[in-house]
């Protein structure tokens, strides 16, 4: 049974959680980069997460580029090594939406949205087809959950009641990512730019670079009735669970200079406070 209700306003998702009491406390778990079909995903890793996300029956979101899907026919990167024996088919985008609806299963009641990434879009524009509707429409038809299709970017909405009556919101904003590698500042150069242009997120989440990181920025703020206060906009990036790097000897990653990535997630811990709703990110890479 969820814990939560969902509605899709345009680019913005509402997420709706009620009853809300004194020492309530939810988990939300934000991944993304997977890659799960890909061989060098740390599957066993990425299944530990999602399994305790359900032991905290916490909320997970999927920030693009569940899929790797570079073994097309017409894909320059496509390698037959690289194929799992169950992709190895003429029918190589049923077989990789099967695979990974076959993993994610048993945690789909958990999961709320599943956005877009790179690689996603990319199959979407060479071959006309959405691999994340397509996985999100098997999940919810074969678990009875309710999973919502996410952007390349987008918004989500947390409303609370507290004690019935009490109200409070937070705005989480997602964008899966763009550019390359930024071996120096690993992207958190990007949350000063985000800071200017999302003046209503409580949370900026972005993807893509394989690099990770929490980042609290403290705002002074000005209410409508003219009274000053402070608050904290968390910028977090997911680092994923591709792991190019490996031994080091050879592959792209290596061949391209690139350092070894963290792999692993951000835990989001939304605690009542008072008559308000705050959050801190945790970061849980290995």
């Amino acid at each position: 049974m969820r814990i939560f209700n969902t509605e899709a306003k345009g680019n913005v998702l509402v997420v709706r959680i009620d009853g809300i009491k004194s020492e309530w406390e939810q988990d939300i778990l934000l991944v993304s980069d997977q890659h799960h079909d890909s061989p060098l995903c740390e599957r066993k890793i990425e299944q530990k997460h999602l399994e305790e996300a359900v032991d905290k029956k916490a909320i997970i979101l999927f920030g693009g580029d569940t899929f790797d899907a570079m073994q097309g026919k017409k894909d320059p990167r496509s390698s037959y090594d690289n194929l799992d024996p169950e992709l190895k088919s003429d029918k190589y985008f049923d077989a990789v939406v099967n695979f990974n609806a076959k993993f994610y299963a048993p945690y789909a009641s958990n999961i709320c949205m599943i956005g877009k990434g790179n690689h996603e879009t990319s199959v979407q524009k060479h071959h006309n087809i959405s691999l994340i509707d397509n996985l999100v429409y098997r999940l919810n038809q074969e678990t009875q959950s309710n999973i919502a299709v996410g952007g390349y970017g987008g918004w989500i909405k947390f409303l609370f009641t507290m004690d019935t009556t009490k109200r409070y919101s937070m705005n989480l904003k997602y964008f899966h990512g763009s550019g390359g590698d930024a071996p120096v500042t690993r992207g958190v150069i990007q949350t000063a730019r985000q800071a200017v242009y999302l003046p209503d997120a409580d949370i900026v989440w972005n993807g893509h670079n394989h690099s990770e990181y929490a980042l609290p920025i403290q705002r002074e703020r000005i209410s409508q009735q003219g009274d000053l206060y402070q608050d904290v906009q968390w910028h977090v990036r997911t680092p994923g669970y591709k792991n190019e790097y490996r031994d080091g000897s050879e592959g792209w990653a290596v061949e391209s200079g690139m350092p070894p990535k963290p792999i692993g997630c951000v835990w989001l811990k939304m605690y009542r406070d008072g008559n308000k709703i705050r959050v801190k990110a945790i970061q849980d890479v290995r």
